[in-house]
């Protein structure tokens, strides 16, 4: 998963979870703000309704004959106000706030009451209890607005907060985007690198893109040296490779040669014929890697493939071998390099021929891709190949031994050309095998460009 998908996805669930804890909190807090609120409410009210009685006289509201309490109701009855004279009231106002059910007209509802008694202002004059009193239905209705509020904003909070942080996260995380992409994706060999600097405004960044530079220019340098080597000793051991078969042969052709010396010569020369083998082979390599050869050829894989199967068909005859060539359809190269692409082929076959069971079977089948490449399988029969040497399959110079009695030791240096060859024409090679069952090389062709 990318870096900035996986900030993404923490930036939503670190909100996600900020918006559960907010329901969680947010209830009992607005709850507590709007008890607080109305109990405010209800001392304004109580400071307005002395302040009449003081002004107007309490006689104003009750009927002193009849000290009969004074109540009233606003329309919706939300709020009441009552005033109840008291014969004799205690020597200090006593307040409280609570709730407690009262009826109202013909209803039963909660209300949250101020009581507080007011003593008798001067000589003649009365206590008396007030009461104001607010519905809970009110207070209800006022904590679920303000937390239907509450959760709103949040919400909303949270969503901007997440857009904000994946677009920073995007800004922020360009350069390294760019890197990974434009740098290091697609990158065959080191030469394919670019060195040009990324826009970054981040010390992070430019460090990372300056040591990645620096590494891949002491990469390069040390490919460009070990080609370049490599080109060098593989031409100058030709020279003197030759020369000694030449002076074998002649050796040969000397009649008084005792017989003993002559199977020596015949011996050195199969030593020497393998040492040149070797040494053209690192020479191809070496080539082919420094972009010796051109793809100015249109080359049809069906056919070089008919054309291999011709030219190894002695090979496989002596085997008693079965060869099936199906490419349906055909997939032809508009830019391809023909000589290589049929050594290629040729060392695929060569070792289906060669790892297979006498009176075997191998199979050349080509099929496109899902994806829109084109996929080419040389099938062998054979003993298979153990699972602990497939990663090394590819790897110069190592050999292991194939299972089975009288199986011929493991894999010189054409699978690593026909790797280099598939590489030289963007196309993929890989092996699959099962033990006892056959192994298959797979040579993968990516989509034709437009």
């Amino acid at each position: 998963m990318r870096l900035e998908t996986k900030l993404a996805l923490f930036n939503a669930l670190s909100k996600l979870l900020l918006v559960l804890l907010g329901v969680l909190l947010i209830t009992p807090i607005v709850q507590r703000v709007a008890v607080a609120h109305t109990d405010q409410r209800l001392h304004e009210k109580k400071l307005e309704v002395l302040a009449l009685v003081q002004r107007d006289g309490l006689a104003a509201f009750v009927r002193a004959e009849r000290s009969e309490t004074y109540a009233d109701y606003n329309l919706l009855k939300q709020e009441y106000i009552s005033i109840t004279p008291l014969r004799r009231g205690p020597g200090a106002p006593t307040e409280r706030v609570f709730e407690e059910r009262r009826q109202v007209d013909n209803e039963v509802e909660d209300f949250r009451i101020l009581s507080c008694v007011v003593p008798a202002s001067g000589p003649g004059g009365r206590a008396f209890r007030l009461e104001i009193g607010s519905s809970l239905g009110t207070l209800e209705l006022l904590t679920q607005t303000l937390r239907q509020l509450a959760l709103w904003v949040l919400v909303a909070v949270a969503l901007l907060t997440v857009l904000s942080d994946v677009a920073f996260a995007h800004y922020l995380l360009g350069p390294l985007r760019e890197l990974t992409v434009r740098k290091l994706r697609g990158i065959r060999q080191p030469s394919e690198f670019s060195f040009a600097p990324i826009a970054t405004g981040t010390t992070d960044f430019r460090r990372l893109d300056d040591g990645l530079n620096a590494l891949m220019r002491q990469i390069q340098s040390a490919f460009e040296k070990e080609r370049e080597f490599m080109s060098n000793v593989s031409h100058e051991l030709l020279t003197p490779v030759s020369i000694l078969q030449s002076r074998f042969e002649n050796m040969l052709q000397d009649h008084t040669l005792p017989e003993q010396h002559a199977r020596q010569v015949v011996e050195s020369q199969r030593t020497l014929y393998r040492l040149r083998n070797t040494v053209r082979t690192l020479l191809l390599i070496a080539n082919i890697e420094n972009e010796q050869y051109l793809r100015d050829e249109v080359v049809s894989l069906s056919q070089t493939a008919r054309d291999v199967a011709e030219e190894l068909d002695d090979r496989r005859q002596q085997r008693d071998l079965s060869l099936t060539v199906d490419l349906q359809p055909d997939h032809v190269l508009p830019r391809a390099n023909a000589t290589l692409l049929h050594t290629l082929l040729r060392n695929l076959l060569a070792n289906a021929i060669k790892y297979n069971h006498a009176g075997g079977v191998i199979r050349i089948v080509g099929r496109p891709t899902p994806a829109g490449g084109y996929a080419l399988r040389v099938e062998d029969k054979g003993p298979g190949i153990a699972a602990e040497h497939l990663p090394h399959l590819f790897d110069r110079f190592r050999r292991f031994s194939a299972p089975g009695p009288g199986a011929p030791e493991g894999y010189g240096l054409g699978l690593p050309i026909a790797q280099t060859i598939a590489a030289f024409h963007g196309a993929t090679l890989r092996a699959e095998s099962v033990l006892g069952q056959g192994t298959a090389f797979v040579l993968g062709f990516g989509p034709a460009a437009d």
